[in-house]
């Protein structure tokens, strides 16, 4: 099975982008996918918000929008898996071409637009899935065209809360006009409270975390002002960080400059600083989500000692394929094992000046 994915990797890359998305998640969905049943090794497994993540590897959203493969994606080994993002009304997204892979670069440009089928079809996926094995998240947003953007988020909280193992509000996308500016401290302030609120009243006995995704692309000022505001309001972990609009001086593909949020390895340093900085300013108090730029075990562990508590990683699936997730798991655990580290725990944070006691979240 390994050796029909080794084969049928360049062929999806003869593929438009899109195309060679849709072809893959039909695959997954007819179970064509390689399996990793393996257990993984006792150093990798680590406890936040009251969940037992057997690894810290997980996709990233953009990747199953619409719930449709999660457990398939599981049983490639990752840890976790993060559906989305949703918004309350189905979407069609941008115009194409919207999506282009910057080869020479590792990298992907994406102008998607949040394209998703909507908070009802994916929340019936979810509820189909309860009581299986496996962490799946939720990554929510809102419709471009929405007249409360708030009320679109609490409507995501809403339905999705009972769902899901844990709940983010992207509010970091550069695709959706005017998103970004709910990441000043006054707008997070007010969109958290409210979304508290919503998770109160639909999953009080056990909630799940609400996280917040942000920009790479954010002033120092604006950092320290969304670090008050999460610490304030009680939010209960951070995703770091979502696509950048900025565009490196050493990127070398003729796609480079088509607008939309660059991801992949060009992503890695910016990304990585970032957690270490929103680790240092939440005094480690806060768990996060590390995202952006990995292709290998020793960019995991970069990311960890910065001060991720688990990452996620999408853009280099497509050009190293499923191996991928494995082939990172071997690495951290060496690279764990190599400093002495007898659990993963113990290496959150390890590499800044703010180290802490591990993070394990508010419930």
């Amino acid at each position: 099975m390994s050796a029909l994915h080794d084969l049928a990797l360049p062929l999806l890359r003869c593929l438009p982008p899109e195309a060679a998305h849709g072809l893959t998640i039909r695959a997954l969905r007819l179970g064509l996918a390689p399996r990793h049943p393996a257990p993984d090794p006792p150093s990798l497994g680590i406890r936040v918000w009251d969940r037992d993540f057997p690894n810290p590897v997980g996709l990233a959203a953009g990747f199953d929008k619409n719930a449709e493969v999660a457990d398939a994606l599981l049983g490639l080994g990752f840890g976790f898996v993060e559906i989305g993002t949703v918004t309350p009304r189905p979407q069609a997204g941008n115009p194409r071409p919207r999506l282009f892979r910057l080869r020479e670069d590792e990298a992907l440009i994406n102008r998607l637009g949040f394209n998703n089928q909507g908070l009802p079809r994916v929340a019936l996926r979810l509820m189909a899935r309860r009581g299986r094995g496996g962490i799946v998240g939720a990554n929510i947003g809102k419709n471009r065209d929405s007249a409360n953007d708030i009320e679109d988020f609490v409507r995501g909280v809403t339905l999705l809360a009972p769902l899901a193992d844990y709940l983010v509000v992207n509010i970091s996308s550069p695709n959706t006009p005017g998103l970004r500016e709910l990441q000043r401290k006054s707008a997070v302030t007010a969109l958290v409270e409210q979304l508290m609120a919503a998770r109160r009243a639909v999953a009080a006995h056990h909630p799940p975390p609400l996280l917040l995704k942000i920009a790479p692309d954010l002033a120092p000022q604006e950092r320290a002002d969304l670090a008050e505001a999460a610490l304030a309001t009680g939010v209960d972990g951070l995703v770091v960080a979502n696509t950048t609009v900025a565009r490196p001086d050493a990127l070398t593909s003729p796609e480079a400059h088509e607008p939309g949020g660059l991801s992949g390895k060009p992503l890695f340093a910016p990304s990585t600083a970032l957690v270490a900085e929103m680790y240092r300013l939440t005094a480690g108090s806060l768990p996060i989500i590390g995202v952006g730029g990995i292709s290998s075990g020793a960019d995991a562990y970069d990311k960890i000692r910065a001060g991720a508590s688990l990452v996620q990683l999408y853009t280099a699936l497509i050009y190293r394929g499923p191996g991928l997730v494995a082939a990172i798991k071997r690495e951290l655990a060496a690279l764990l094992a190599r400093d002495g580290f007898a659990t993963l725990a113990q290496a959150v944070g390890s590499g800044t000046q703010a180290r802490r006691a591990p993070a394990h979240g508010r419930s």
